[in-house]
């Protein structure tokens, strides 16, 4: 299997360069947006609206490709869609390269949120799709092993880039995707739904070595393949509108875990405890996110599913209730308040409290954060929803799930200080504790476990449910 699945590995390295250039697109704003505020030029400084805008347009462009992705993958493929995505990628950058102004820089960022999309879509599709079932969780995990480590990447070529050079950086992995991926096979099961099945033989033939039982592989897969279109009545069927509840719910609770409200202060909690260099902080915690997805893709087949989510969930309510408690010692007195700036509050906190040096908390909980949420919410949700859908309807269900992970990226990030104003800063962080508990009980009851399973295997699963 190891030497027959070489070819498998080059197919999914291909792939993951495009979350690789999706985690530069998501790591480029945090070192760019403090350096844009102070960048001589009155035409591309940011003020503190405008730089939340350039950190968060990207997620509404990430929705818009979504829908775009949930189209073009079951109508052009998963080759072909992946080879598209980096064009909006290369030009965004162009636009951000050669901006003279505020909107062009809105601009690049929105093409290259559409592309992150687009990528968030057919990347695990595909991988699923040409995974052999005993090393699939594992390849799918590394969909999200290659955004923390664009993330990470991007962090530490800011430590010494200018923000036009590090976007001429970031553009580099959707350009050799592009060129890898034309020499990659499309997955055998979209083949085969098109009524190609020489080129859909020909594709395993390369993904399996030419030892492997191509004829039988492809025989299960035909048995599974559904020819004809998806129509609203459909929707009705449970093999349909379970494992699309299953797919929006997990992208969902993945969100209103509060991934992103954790590390958007992420800097400022290391600051506080001393790290003054904050861009080496930076590093830090996507080192953290790196080291832990590596271990989930590792473990992730022997393990399963499930089991992980479990751990995850514990880990990161654990966390967040630990996030509140620090929040409740060092601001006792806090009411709903006009100035929901934690930050602002800290600063103004009584001096009794400032003495009182329990930043080791803050720090604690987010290292325990980070580690649990890539151990398991990060990367699983991604793997399930590229498994459990129905070939047929991969590309609509999928494109609802991405929708739904986006809107709540956007939301979350956008209206925390709103949160933070109406129910104070520690009712915030109980709140997502609260949410992470909910996680628990949801995987227990509808998450199913698909590890060791075929696609088909998994379809008939809720066709019989």
């Amino acid at each position: 299997l190891r030497v027959q699945n070489k070819k498998l590995y080059l197919a999914t390295f291909a792939a993951v360069l495009g979350p690789l250039s999706f985690g530069f697109v998501l790591g480029y704003s945090s070192p760019v947006i403090p350096e844009l505020k102070k960048i001589s030029d009155p035409k591309l400084r940011l003020d503190s609206s405008q730089a939340s805008w350039f950190g968060s347009i990207v997620t509404l462009g990430a929705a818009a490709g979504g829908i775009l992705g949930g189209y073009l993958v079951d109508k052009v493929g998963r080759k072909l869609s992946l080879m598209l995505c980096s064009i909006p990628y290369i030009f965004g950058y162009i636009v951000i390269i050669c901006a003279q102004n505020v909107w062009m820089l809105y601009f690049g960022r929105m093409l290259t949120g559409i592309a992150s999309g687009i990528t968030s879509l057919v990347v695990p599709v595909y991988i699923s799709e040409v995974s052999h079932p005993r090393v699939r969780g594992m390849l799918g995990s590394c969909v999200q092993l290659m955004v923390v480590t664009g993330i990470l990447g991007a962090y530490i070529a800011a430590i010494t880039l200018k923000w036009r050079w590090l976007a001429v950086l970031c553009s580099f992995p959707s350009c050799i995707m592009l060129l890898f991926m034309y020499f990659m096979p499309e997955t055998p099961r979209f083949l085969l739904n098109q009524n190609k099945r020489s080129e859909a033989i020909a594709a395993l033939c390369f993904l399996r070595g030419p030892h492997a039982d191509h004829e039988g592989e492809c025989r299960q897969i035909e048995a599974g393949v559904q020819e004809e279109g998806l129509n609203i009545f459909e929707f009705k069927n449970p093999s349909i509108y379970r494992p699309l509840l299953v797919g929006v719910a997990l992208m969902f609770f993945q969100q209103v875990t509060g991934i992103n409200a954790v590390m958007f202060y992420a800097e400022t909690i290391f600051e506080d405890a001393n790290f003054k260099d904050s861009r080496m902080a930076s590093v830090v915690v996507g080192s953290m996110q790196v080291c832990c997805t590596a271990v989930t893709a590792l473990i992730i087949d022997k393990t399963g599913r499930k089991v992980l989510l479990y751990i995850s969930g514990i880990i990161m309510a654990l966390s967040t209730a630990l996030f509140g408690l620090y929040f409740r010692i060092v601001l006792p007195n806090q009411n709903n308040s006009s100035n929901p700036d934690v930050w602002f509050l800290l600063n103004t906190a009584s001096p009794a409290y400032q003495n009182i040096s329990i930043s080791w908390l803050a720090v604690v909980s987010l290292g325990l954060f980070v580690a649990g949420f890539a151990l398991g919410w990060g990367p699983v949700p991604w793997l399930v929803i590229s498994e459990i859908f129905p070939l047929k309807a991969r590309g609509i269900l999928s494109g609802a799930c991405v929708l739904t992970n986006w809107i709540m990226a956007f939301l979350v990030t956008k209206e925390f200080h709103d949160f933070i104003a109406f129910l104070t800063s520690y009712g915030t962080f109980w709140l997502f504790s609260a949410f992470c508990c909910l996680n628990l009980t949801f995987t227990a009851f509808y998450v199913p476990e698909t590890k060791g399973q075929t696609l088909e295997q998994i379809e008939t699963y809720f066709r019989r449910s």
